[in-house]
C-alpha cells in the first residue's frame, strides 16, 4: 500500500505540491499570528519588569508607561521638581531616578538620568565606568559606538533640520550590559547636564512650575518628538551653559527643574502600593507598568481574535478547495479504482489508500506551515526588536501542540470524504466509465 501511494504521489507530484503549499500557507498565517502576539506579550512584560513604579504628571497612564519604559515618542507634561526631592527623602523608597528625554545622536535617544539608574538598569557595565562628570555618557548594549567616542547632541531630528548643540560634547565612559529593553538603544547622560545645556535652572522652574510643557526636562528630543510650549523655553533652549568637567550633584531638593517621569524602586511590595496610592492624587499619577500592560493586552487580545478569525477563515476556504479538488480527482481516477477492485483489492484497502494519501499531503502541509509561521514570526520580531530595542522571544508552547493536534484531527476527517467516495464505487461501474 505504501509503495502504491508513493508511486501515485510521484506521478501526480505537481498536484500534490499545490495541495501541500496551500495547506502550508494557510497554516503559516495562523501560526505566525499566534507566535507574534505571544512574542510581543513576553517581550513587553520582560521590559516592564525592570521598573516597579513610574510617577509622572497627571495625564494618560498608558502614555506615561510607553514613553518612560518603552521610550516611545510622545510629549509628556512636566511635574514639579519637588516631587523628586520628596521621593528621595521617603524611607519607603530604595531609590528614585528622574529621567529627562533630551536630544539625540545618530538616531539614538539621549536620556538624562542618574548614576543610580545607570548602575541598576543592566546589573552593571560590560566595560568602562559610570559617568562621573557632566561631560560623560554611558551607552546601551545596542548602541554602535565605542568607548571614548564623542557624542554631539542634536536638537530636533536631522530630517527636520535639527541643530547640533555647541554647549557640550559628551564622551563615552561606559557600555551597559544587554537588558532586552528599549534602553539598550539609549545614550545615558547626567540629568543635570541636560538641565544645564537647556538652561533649566531651579529659579526658572520655580517661576513656571504651574505650567505644563510638552517635553521632558525642558528639551525637544529628535528621537521622541517632544515639543515645548512656553516662552521661557524658547528663551533658554539654546542658551544654557554646561561644564564637561563639573562633578555630579545628585542631592535632590525641592527646587529641581520639572520632570516628565521618575522611576521608583520601593523597598517592599507594601511600600509600592502605598506610594502608588499617595501619588495618584493632585498633579501626579503613579502606575505599575504591569497593570498598564494588562489593559493593553486586553486590546491586543481583541486584535488577535480578529486575526485568528481571518486565518481560520482562510484555512476553511483552503479545506473546501482541497475537498473539491480531491472529489474531482477521485472522479478522474474511477477506472484506476475499478481496476484495483477487479483485481481483488478489498474496499477497506481502497479506503485506506485514498485516505492515507490525502492525509499525508495535508499533514506535510501543516508541518511546513508551522515552520513557515515560525520563520515569519522570527523575521517580524527581529525587525521590531531592531527598531524598538525590545527583545521579542518567539517560542512554541503546549498550546501550539494542541493547535497542531486539532489541525491534524481536522485533516483526518477531511481525508475521509474522498476515501468514502472511493469506497462506495462499484468496480463494474468504474470500469464502464
Amino acid at each position: 500500500m505504501i509503495r502504491f501511494i508513493l508511486s501515485d504521489l510521484r506521478r501526480l507530484w505537481a498536484g500534490s505540491l499545490v495541495v501541500v503549499l496551500l495547506v502550508a500557507l494557510a497554516t503559516a498565517l495562523g501560526v505566525c499570528v499566534v507566535l507574534q502576539e505571544r512574542a510581543l506579550r513576553l517581550g513587553s512584560a520582560r521590559a516592564a519588569d525592570k521598573f516597579d513604579l513610574v510617577i509622572g504628571a497627571g495625564g494618560s497612564e498608558t502614555q506615561l508607561v510607553l514613553s518612560s519604559v518603552f521610550l516611545q515618542p510622545s510629549p509628556l507634561p512636566l511635574m514639579p521638581g519637588e516631587v523628586l526631592g520628596k521621593l528621595a527623602a521617603d524611607p519607603r523608597v530604595d531609590w528614585a531616578a528622574p529621567i529627562g528625554f533630551g536630544d539625540s545622536f545618530s538616531g539614538y535617544p539621549i536620556i538624562g538620568t542618574t548614576t543610580t539608574l545607570t548602575q541598576n538598569l543592566s546589573g552593571g557595565l560590560a566595560e568602562g565606568k559610570i559617568f562621573a562628570r557632566e561631560g560623560e555618557a554611558v551607552i546601551g548594549a545596542a548602541v554602535k559606538l565605542s568607548l571614548g567616542g564623542e557624542i554631539k547632541p542634536m536638537h530636533g531630528s536631522l530630517e527636520e533640520g535639527g541643530e547640533t548643540h555647541t554647549e557640550l560634547v559628551y564622551h563615552i565612559a561606559g557600555h551597559l550590559r544587554p537588558t532586552g529593553t528599549a534602553w539598550d538603544r539609549t545614550i545615558l547622560v547626567p540629568i543635570q547636564a541636560v538641565w544645564h545645556i537647556h538652561g533649566m535652572e531651579a529659579e526658572e522652574h520655580e517661576e513656571d512650575s504651574g505650567h505644563e510643557h510638552e517635553a521632558a526636562s525642558g528639551t525637544d528630543s529628535a528621537e521622541h518628538g517632544h515639543e515645548h510650549a512656553g516662552a521661557d523655553h524658547d528663551r533658554h533652549e539654546h542658551h544654557g551653559r554646561a561644564d564637561p568637567d563639573a562633578a555630579l550633584d545628585e542631592t535632590w531638593t525641592a527646587g529641581a527643574p520639572g520632570l516628565p517621569a521618575i522611576l521608583v524602586k520601593p523597598k517592599t511590595i507594601a511600600d509600592a502600593y502605598k506610594l502608588r496610592q499617595e501619588y495618584r492624587s493632585g498633579n501626579t499619577v503613579a502606575v505599575f507598568p504591569g497593570e498598564v500592560l494588562t489593559n493593553l493586552y486586553a486590546t491586543l487580545g481583541d486584535a488577535k481574535q480578529i486575526l485568528v478569525a481571518v486565518a481560520s477563515g482562510a484555512q476553511v476556504l483552503v479545506a473546501a478547495s482541497l475537498v473539491l479538488v480531491t472529489v474531482i480527482h477521485i472522479g478522474q481516477r474511477r477506472r484506476q479504482i475499478g481496476a484495483l477492485r477487479a483485481f481483488g483489492a478489498p474496499r477497506g484497502a481502497i479506503f485506506g489508500i485514498v485516505w492515507l494519501e490525502f492525509f499525508f499531503l495535508v499533514a506535510v502541509g501543516i508541518a511546513l506551515g508551522f515552520a513557515l509561521g515560525y520563520t515569519a514570526a522570527l523575521i517580524l520580531s527581529g525587525m521590531f526588536s531592531q527598531t524598538s530595542g525590545v527583545a521579542m522571544p518567539v517560542v512554541f508552547t503546549r498550546e501550539d501542540a494542541g493547535l497542531a493536534t486539532v489541525l491534524l484531527a481536522f485533516a483526518a476527517i477531511l481525508a475521509a470524504l474522498p476515501a468514502v467516495l472511493a469506497y462506495r464505487q462499484s468496480p463494474a461501474q468504474a470500469l464502464r466509465a
